[in-house]
């Protein structure tokens, strides 16, 4: 979405000076910028995701090679169990 479709839809809210106090978004625009801005379109991650750690990755990765080693694997159907739950 272009910054002038943004700017067209908010609303300011200002004080008995005429100062700028907050910023009134749509309810669904408001929605629009939170999904974008918490995604990364060239990984397609979560900013969250992101965010991690290279160390934590990484320790997920080992833990994750010790459980299969360890033989504590579900099958993929049961993963989506809990998913869809």
């Amino acid at each position: 979405m272009a910054i002038a479709q943004i700017e067209s839809q908010i609303r300011y809210v200002t004080n008995v000076d005429g100062e700028t106090t907050d910023v009134l978004v749509p309810l669904e625009l408001w929605q629009q910028l939170i999904s974008s801005i918490n995604s990364d379109n060239a990984s397609g991650l979560a900013w969250i995701d992101e965010q991690e750690p290279k160390a934590q990755i990484l320790a997920d990765l080992q833990e994750s090679v010790r459980q299969v080693a360890a033989g504590e694997t579900y099958p993929v159907s049961e993963l989506w169990d809990d998913i869809n739950a």
